[in-house]
């Protein structure tokens, strides 16, 4: 059987001479690594690799100074502030960023997480009822509520002041009538960042809010640990501003101030002394917080993280971890089911399942598996009595939110990025919506190779690969979307000894040698190898850090493996 890849392999190109002089300042693996990123100046280097913590003048956003106004007002006259939020991690971090601000400050502040199988996303009308009977005056929604127009009519019916902060994209300038409207992508914006996540934008509020009427011993900055979490949580681009406040938050986040993400990280087993990452936080604490939305209601996440004692934080932090256990077994179930319902082949453009016994809270996971699977853009979703609420992952090649907007006039609610989104469709329509999705699928990718892709920054040696890179590739965290992971490749490898690992041997360790150098490699995922290993490889890999049982080494990380044609 030949196991050799399916995936492209694509080796950024040479730094020019030209600029090699103006990164002079560091070695030449380094300048690679910089040049591959973007960055050609020594100034940018800097910046890049320095700066922490905001960056950008929050009063440049569209609709900040009104909304500071009215929430100062707010808590001048005791009124009562609903902050709304969402219930994936962005969201509920968004929200105890916002609620903690606003109590630090004086005011009367409480939370609103609508439930996703009762409620679905963003801002709903029965919400903005119960709230306004409740005593509300002013809802400041946050991670939603950019394409509630209807919703914002409904709340100023009801004598609410409604300000939005969202950082999705608007539909086209159709904008909501609330009291005011805070996201960098709407029209003539002057924001510099456009790719702040929910909590960033919730962020920038309380900076603003501080900066007009400081508070002793309260700093905006002292909430850049949920704006990390958050922000590396919802993908958005670890660029500019993103990765600046990332930077600073991990760093908070490595002091373990915050009780609830402490307990979180021990309750996953994690070594509380080790350095946290960006990748912890996607890979470890992230999916536990999201846990509690697609399992039952994200309250529980929104609790923990504002927990102050001990034994409730470990107590919330246990049920999380269960709960993401139990998450992973539904998403495996689930996924085979979609793949058998969706019948998915590489002559398909796009990949449509829904099913009334799917889980709501998951299809979005599953949708992303299937997209790592077979690189088509997917939808899954579950049929209820009268709508079905999908939601769709995409590849670069397709815009999905753009796509929505072509079938905008079968779909009852819909929103997201390009490379995902979500609807509402009633079931009358959903026939004729998955025809349509299918052919604009078709329209815009038929002449395309639809092969994923996997990024290297250079060609390197075993004998070139030096303990110095470790530190190196430090520097240049922390890796996400816009600044990936450092990825090298090289090739005409020997294969020493091979063996698959892990509980059904779906996993590969190696241990490859150039005939000076030998390194001990992991390939996750990819133990079919072991049926067909040949003698000689070509690989594509992280160089990490491998600790265990208390001895560290350095290891390759194999994300691909290609028969040597040498």
């Amino acid at each position: 059987m030949n196991h050799n890849s399916t995936k492209r392999w694509d080796v950024s190109p040479k730094i020019p001479a030209e600029i090699e002089p103006e990164l002079s300042a560091y070695s030449p693996t380094m300048r690679q690594l910089l040049y591959n990123r973007g960055i050609t100046h020594e100034i940018e280097a800097y910046n890049f690799l320095v700066t922490e913590g905001p960056i950008f003048d929050p009063f440049t956003m569209t609709g900040m100074e009104k909304a500071v106004i009215r929430l100062l007002r707010a808590i001048d006259n005791g009124e009562k502030i609903v902050v709304y939020g969402d219930y994936d991690v962005d969201g509920v971090t968004a929200t105890a960023l916002m609620v903690q601000v606003l109590r630090a400050m004086g005011a009367r502040s409480e939370e609103y997480i609508p439930n996703r199988f009762e409620e679905g996303y963003g801002v709903n009308n029965d919400a903005l009822d119960s709230l306004a009977a409740e005593g509300a005056s002013l809802v400041l929604t946050v991670d939603c509520g950019i394409r509630s127009p209807e919703e914002a009519l409904h709340a100023r019916s009801l004598g609410l002041d409604l300000i939005i902060s969202d950082h999705h994209e608007p539909k086209g300038t159709d904008l909501p009538e609330a009291y005011a409207v805070i996201c960098p992508k709407q029209p003539g914006d002057a924001y510099m960042d456009k790719n702040l996540a929910g909590v960033g934008l919730a962020f920038k509020i309380a900076e603003a809010l501080l900066k007009v009427r400081p508070v002793a011993g309260v700093a905006a900055t002292d909430w850049l640990d949920l704006v990390a979490v958050g922000t590396v949580a919802d993908i958005v681009p670890l660029y500019h501003e993103n990765r600046a406040m990332v930077k600073a938050g991990l760093k908070s986040l490595n002091r373990h101030q915050r009780q609830g993400l402490h307990s979180l990280v021990g309750a996953a087993g994690m070594d509380v002394q080790k350095r946290i990452t960006a990748r912890d936080i996607g890979f470890v604490i992230g999916p536990r917080l999201n846990a509690a939305g697609r399992m039952e209601s994200a309250v529980a996440s929104y609790q923990l993280l504002m927990a102050l004692d001990e034994y409730e934080a470990g107590a919330l932090a246990q049920k999380l971890d269960n709960q993401n256990r139990h998450r992973q077994e539904l998403t495996s179930h689930m996924q085979q089911e979609a793949e058998l319902l969706a019948r998915a082949d590489t002559s398909e453009h796009l990949l449509f399942a829904v099913k009334p016994e799917f889980n709501k809270g998951i299809v979005g996971l599953v949708a992303a598996r299937l997209v790592e699977t077979y690189y088509r853009p997917t939808i899954i979703g579950q049929v209820e009595a009268e709508y079905t609420r999908a939601s769709c992952r995409s590849i670069p090649e397709f815009h999905i939110t753009h796509a929505l907007d072509e079938c905008s006039s079968l779909l009852v609610h819909h929103g997201g990025h390009a490379m995902a989104a979500g609807f509402t469709v009633r079931n009358t329509d959903l026939p004729e919506l998955e025809r349509r999705i299918k052919e604009i699928a078709a329209r815009e990718l038929s002449q395309r190779d639809l092969m994923p892709v996997l990024r290297a920054d250079m060609e390197i040696s075993l004998r070139d690969l030096k303990p110095e890179i470790m530190h190196e590739q430090e520097m240049l965290e922390p890796f996400g979307l816009s600044n990936p992971e450092v990825c090298f490749v090289t090739r005409g490898l020997k294969v020493l000894r091979y063996k698959p690992v892990g509980s059904e041997s779906q996993h590969l360790r190696l241990t490859v040698t150039d005939g000076r150098l030998t390194y001990d490699a992991i390939a996750f995922r990819q133990g079919g190898w072991a049926g067909n290993m040949p003698p000689t490889v070509d690989l594509l890999y992280s160089f990490e850090k491998n600790s265990f049982m208390g001895r560290e080494s350095l290891q390759l990380n194999v994300k691909d493996i290609k028969i040597s044609e040498t």
